[in-house]
């Protein structure tokens, strides 16, 4: 069996409401990072109502092009608000990921990352209805999304 390529995960938790998320082979980058965010800005906007995100340090969270963002962001509704560096414990996100790892995938073999794919949204579903949240997956407009 050939070993795949990585498949990453990008997500907004509300927790006990919604769980938005995307699937990226490789790498998420700046690009399905800032789509994913403008979308949520557009729903601020749209229902009138503010949106922070809190969020880790992560290198795309504060990369220049996304800074340059912010203030459009913000004027649309949405805030981003930064945990502390080094303290993924405050983000109930890294909860929602060792779940998923942990009671949807931990023992399964896939043949590719497609397969991989399939079983993490099918993960995401069957947590999203034991915990009564919604759950939707944010296509990306990307060759390497799933």
């Amino acid at each position: 069996m050939r070993r795949g390529r990585r498949l990453s995960i990008i997500g907004l938790l509300q927790p006990l409401i919604s769980f938005v998320y995307g699937l990226v082979i490789g790498g998420v980058n700046r690009k399905s990072y800032i789509q994913i965010m403008e979308i949520e800005a557009q729903e601020a906007e749209k229902f009138g109502r503010i949106r922070v995100i809190v969020q880790d340090n992560g290198s795309i969270h504060r990369c220049q092009e996304v800074q340059q963002l912010w203030s459009k962001w913000e004027y649309m509704g949405l805030y981003i608000f930064f945990l502390p560096k080094y303290c993924s414990e405050m983000n109930p996100i890294e909860l929602e990921w060792q779940h998923l790892k942990k009671d949807e995938l931990s023992g399964q073999m896939f043949d590719d990352e497609l397969d991989l794919a399939y079983a993490v949204i099918n993960g995401v579903k069957a947590r999203g209805e034991r915990g009564k949240h919604s759950t939707e997956r944010i296509k990306f407009n990307s060759y390497s999304s799933v």
